[in-house]
């Protein structure tokens, strides 16, 4: 293969392959492979310059042999590769597009008359694809010219502030569907009765040994009266079940047990229960708590 496909086309190709195959065959999220995997890139780095390295001292060894060869072996070799690919059609046609250089036995007639110690310069024309590419360059500047320095057309600053507008927006429409994305400062009250049905089932299996199952209070305070050592309301209530009590001698914090979302129901739950009246309910603990909706009045603890 290495025969019918020259080495300026042969590396590119390994180069695109190898990356191509990284991406597929490697998930690596968001980020690019080469990225998010970075001994693997080195690696096949390494290996794609050692290809490199090889096709370059191969080159330089083909050559070097060839110019030291006699006229008549030069003459044999040409007569044994009359068949070879570079007489056929589609390789002339596709070697001249990259390189309209004259090949090393035609060097002669494109010598310029710089001598510099022995050293001489060719006049060799620009390879096609290079100058095609840089009139494409040309055409692709006069192109941005117009269409955002003259036109006025949105560029990639008024995009990127556009783009960031339209995904604040998205966001904030996530966060409103979003349960376990709720804190102290964001969290509600609930008052849907399936809401509190779940609030009353996480309740019984983690808070009954310390409030018990009528949240009458046992090693934990009462629940169920107005007082309150942390605060009462639900913002101050999911913030307690979250953070925990009271420094070595509180409540343990549940917020790497349980979801947000979960402890806003069992906080919402717990404030449902105020004023059932439990069988022996523990005295009053902390202070009274009075929202600031309700009307200033004298409670007491149930």
């Amino acid at each position: 293969m290495k025969k019918f496909i020259p080495v300026y086309v042969r590396v590119p190709v390994i180069f695109a392959l190898v990356f191509m195959a990284l991406e597929f065959f490697i998930d690596s999220g968001d980020k690019p492979a080469f990225i998010e995997y970075p001994m693997v890139s080195v690696f096949l780095l390494v290996f794609l310059f050692i290809q490199i390295a090889i096709e370059i001292v191969v080159l330089a060894i083909d050559r070097v042999t060839y110019a030291i060869l006699t006229d008549e072996q030069k003459a044999k070799l040409a007569a044994a590769d009359a068949l070879d690919y570079k007489d056929s059609k589609w390789f002339k046609k596709l070697s001249s597009f990259f390189n309209k250089s004259k090949p090393i036995e035609e060097e002669g007639t494109i010598i310029m008359n710089h001598d510099y110690d022995g050293i001489k310069e060719l006049d060799n024309v620009l390879p096609p694809w290079w100058v095609g590419l840089f009139y494409v360059t040309i055409i692709f500047g006069l192109v941005y010219l117009v269409r955002f320095h003259i036109v006025g057309d949105k560029d990639q600053k008024a995009e990127f502030e556009q783009e960031m507008a339209d995904a604040k927006i998205a966001v904030e429409e996530y966060k409103k569907t979003a349960k376990d994305l709720i804190d102290a400062n964001s969290v509600t009250l609930l008052t849907d009765p399936a809401d509190l049905a779940k609030g009353k089932e996480i309740f019984e299996s983690n808070c009954t040994p310390c409030h018990r199952v009528d949240a009458g209070g046992a090693i934990g305070p009462n629940l169920t009266d107005q007082y309150w050592i942390l605060g009462g309301g639900i913002k101050n209530v999911f913030h307690t079940i979250t953070e925990g009590g009271r420094d070595g001698k509180g409540m343990v914090a549940w917020k790497g047990t349980l979801k947000p979302s979960e402890i806003q129901e069992v906080a919402s739950y717990v404030l449902s229960l105020q004023g059932t009246n439990p069988a022996d309910p523990k005295e009053p603990q902390g202070d009274l708590w009075q929202e600031e909706s309700q009307p200033a009045a004298e409670t007491t603890s149930k």
